[in-house]
């Protein structure tokens, strides 16, 4: 059965939403433990009962049951902190409790205080475990023809890749590592992932805002289910001259489509795209004005939805 643009919304911001159910979000949230750092009396992270337990009793966390939050202790500073986070991480590694953890990246993800200043970075693969909001970059290219319609180039994610694999995707996505800015992530994934020189990009290339999103890990993301995943996206446009064609830079990509509008909308319905790509998708039709509030009648919750205000503080 086709997927509406709000099931799609649903599938990626799976995450109860207070604005729809207030009754199920706050039974959900109680559910979980709070993830805090000492002397900063608020959550950054919502965390499975089932991970908060391995905590208990280790050295420099605290876990309480009452609250229920769990504490790192440890650490006066920003160094300290990823200090015992990273060790605590590779604990868990070496011992083999968690699968999420065997993708090891060896790149770092922030963790932001309420006064935007990093708290500890976690290494990428662990941060659903803490549940904490996690940053990256997509990319949105497309050329307008001599007609004068728009084409979308779409990449496919190459079948190999451990999580979504070959489902459709954005032009350039990825994460941003911590003390990168989204920008300079750009540039970067761009020529990594399609091609696509600095100059260029750095000329062409428009930021156009966020799209936010909490997202529930299911069997496709890879790991352990259930684990919490709420991210803010930098959403970029390109517009390409008709001869620049995104070529793969590494192997994660199978390969470039270019996809008229309809193209795009009907892979959509058949939710052929990775759920967070859809979502930005989406975001780009709004932006264009090829998804309007005449023809969607889930218009005002979709945009609403798109960007979600996350519970933890943000960059």
């Amino acid at each position: 059965m086709a997927k509406s643009n709000l099931d799609l919304v649903n599938e990626c911001d799976s995450f109860p939403y207070y604005q729809s159910d207030p009754q199920l979000y706050l039974t959900s949230i109680s559910t979980y433990y709070q993830l805090r750092v000492e002397s900063h009396d608020y959550p950054l992270g919502y965390v499975l009962p089932s991970v908060a337990e391995i905590f208990r009793g280790l050295p420099n966390w605290t876990l309480d049951d009452d609250e229920p939050t769990l504490t790192l202790t440890g650490g006066q500073n920003e160094e300290e902190r990823s200090a015992i986070v990273a060790q605590t991480c590779l604990a868990m590694k070496a011992t083999g409790h968690f699968k999420v953890l065997e993708k090891w990246r060896n790149e770092l993800y922030p963790v932001y205080g309420t006064n935007r200043e990093l708290l500890f970075n976690v290494e990428r693969c662990a941060s659903p475990l803490f549940g904490i909001v996690s940053y990256g970059i997509h990319l949105t290219a497309y050329v307008r023809t001599k007609e004068g319609e728009l084409k979308i180039w779409i990449p496919r994610r190459a079948k190999t890749k451990q999580t979504y694999g070959g489902m459709l995707d954005n032009a350039v996505a990825g994460g941003i590592a911590s003390g990168e800015s989204p920008f300079e992530s750009l540039v970067r994934e761009c020529a990594e992932e399609a091609s696509l020189s600095g100059e260029l990009v750095r000329e062409r290339a428009k930021a156009c805002g966020t799209v936010t999103y909490f997202y529930i890990r299911d069997q496709n993301a890879g790991g352990e289910t259930g684990l919490l995943q709420p991210e803010c996206q930098y959403i970029y446009d390109l517009e390409l001259p008709e001869d620049v064609v995104p070529k793969p830079g590494d192997d994660e990509v199978e390969e470039f489509y270019l996809m008229d509008v309809n193209e795009v909308q009907e892979a959509l319905k058949k939710a052929e795209f990775k759920p967070n790509c859809a979502l930005v998708q989406l975001d780009f039709f709004i932006r264009h004005g090829i998804l309007t509030s005449e023809e969607e009648r889930d218009y005002i919750e979709i945009v609403s939805r798109l960007h979600r205000r996350l519970e933890f503080p943000t960059l």
